[in-house]
């Protein structure tokens, strides 16, 4: 597009006044894609950005990049201004670039400047929804014009809005309260094209480690996301996982409402509780007990299931003070592990839980973690990062994942594992560390103390005697009141 017409997309965006904020700015775009075009640019305190000025058939968008991307070093200052702004053009964004952002927000806290840390906060439960005339097209084109009828309210204004959709608060016409997510128009096919700017702007990037392999990881999102976006598919894994924890002690599952449920809409039971991250002020027993069940699933989804729900946002976790217990949201990141993986990385984390240097080489070896080219001291800091994730599983005592440094220790072997690395990680690894990497920062952030040794010991004992046993898929009867066609059985009352 022209000099003036970005100009004109910068200043609606961004006020008048975004000139100020950059130290340099080129006029002449540096890349151009499908959607947008690239300048290069320089805030204040020196920090090299890209800035994508984006135009489409209905209206003109903006997205703001920060580019200069650092190992173990100081972040670069940024100003409150800066930082809502960001956090509110990943609002808009949705899709991949609100994912990427949802991501950051459970990144521990010396990972973020601090400025960014309460507004990334907001991403993982208020993205910009979208307004009432554009769902209730969704809602008709999936389920017909009658599907109102079907319940006795529903109220228009999102109780909240995802990265790929919104979920509005409804009651059947027999008083059961359930939720109905609605996606968010054109959202999947725009997934391959945010992949693809985030990608172009890693290719300008100057001085990225080789070892990074960011390509991999984008694409195992993107293949994700697509998946994502498949209501119908949630819908069974959300009736899989119901099914797989059957009258578990802690957690419930809500049921799916198949009647108000496609492709782009789902429908289910309404989920009683508060997001995980506003439990801290619970006593220290309680924050312990959730914290302990919260690894014990993850263990579990791993190694007794071998399918996992690997969405790590916290929202996705209810926990209800009343009846302590936790309701599971949002199953459409559910992904199954073969055997073959889960006999090597269940050996892995027992390497690394009795402090066995040797043994960690050899199955990482196996899994492609390493290729088995890898210089010695490559091979030290991959033993040295392995030891301390599976820190929490060394001593009987409990772990107290409030006082842990873990985090601080993997930022300070990064930089030189990055450089030394000679292939992209498996691609399971993806999901499931994205996974374990939340259920750890939860218990951070709670500041947990668990026995994760005990109830790593048991899991792996009761792995290792059922053997060559067939996986939960398949042949599970339907529980906790849902009929063989997925439907609740519908009762009245909250």
């Amino acid at each position: 597009m022209p000099g003036w017409q970005s100009r004109a997309v910068l200043d609606a965006e961004l006020g008048r006044g975004w000139r100020e904020q950059l130290q340099e700015f080129q006029e002449v775009p540096v890349a151009a894609a499908s959607l947008g075009q690239v300048h290069w640019g320089r805030l204040r305190c020196g920090t090299p950005v890209a800035i994508k000025v984006q135009a489409q058939t209905d209206g003109f968008g903006l997205q703001f990049w920060e580019l200069k991307l650092e190992y173990g070093l100081e972040a670069p200052a940024l100003s409150e201004g800066s930082a809502e702004r960001l956090v509110a053009a990943l609002s808009r964004a949705r899709g991949a670039a609100l994912k990427v952002g949802q991501l950051l927000s459970m990144a521990d806290a010396e990972l973020l400047p601090p400025q960014l840390q309460p507004l990334l906060a907001r991403l993982r439960q208020s993205a910009e929804p979208m307004p009432g005339w554009q769902s209730r097209a969704v809602l008709d084109a999936e389920l017909g014009r009658g599907w109102r009828e079907q319940l006795q309210e529903f109220q228009e204004v999102p109780v909240a809005a995802a990265s790929l959709g919104q979920v509005h608060r409804g009651r059947l016409r027999c008083g059961t309260p359930v939720a109905i997510k609605v996606q968010y128009p054109g959202v999947a096919r725009s997934i391959g094209s945010d992949v693809e700017n985030l990608l172009t702007l890693l290719s300008l990037t100057p001085g990225l480690p080789k070892g990074l392999f960011a390509a991999p990881a984008l694409r195992a999102l993107q293949r994700e996301l697509e998946l994502e976006c498949d209501y119908e598919r949630e819908a069974q894994s959300t009736q899989k996982f119901r099914s797989l924890l059957g009258s578990d002690r802690f957690f419930r599952v809500p049921a799916v409402v198949p009647a108000l449920s496609a492709r782009r809409v789902l429908c289910t039971e309404w989920g009683r509780g508060a997001a995980l991250e506003r439990c801290r002020g619970l006593p220290q027993e309680r924050r312990d007990q959730i914290c302990t069940e919260l690894l014990r699933l993850c263990l579990q989804e791993l190694f007794q299931f071998r399918f996992m729900q690997t969405d790590p946002n916290w929202a996705n976790f209810l926990y209800d003070p009343e009846r302590h217990k936790v309701t599971l949201l949002d199953f459409g990141a559910c992904r199954s592990f073969e055997k073959e993986f889960t006999d090597l990385y269940i050996e892995v984390i027992r390497a690394a839980a009795d402090r066995d240097e040797e043994k960690i080489l050899s199955k990482s070896r196996e899994l492609k973690f390493l290729t088995g080219f890898e210089s010695p001291a490559m091979e030290s800091l991959h033993v040295q990062a392995v030891l301390l994730l599976g820190e929490p599983f060394w001593g009987s005592q409990p772990f107290d994942f409030g006082a842990q440094g873990t985090a601080r220790g993997v930022r300070g072997l990064l930089p030189r594992m990055l450089r030394g690395r000679l292939g992209p990680p498996p691609e399971p690894s993806y999901a499931l560390h994205r996974k374990l990497g939340g259920v750890f920062m939860a218990c951070a952030h709670l500041g947990g103390r668990v026995r994760c040794r005990e109830l790593f010991l048991q899991l792996h004992s009761s792995y290792t005697q059922r053997g060559n046993a067939s996986s939960a898929e398949g042949g599970l009867q339907p529980k906790n009141g849902v009929t063989s066609s997925g439907i609740p059985e519908c009762r009245k009352g909250p």
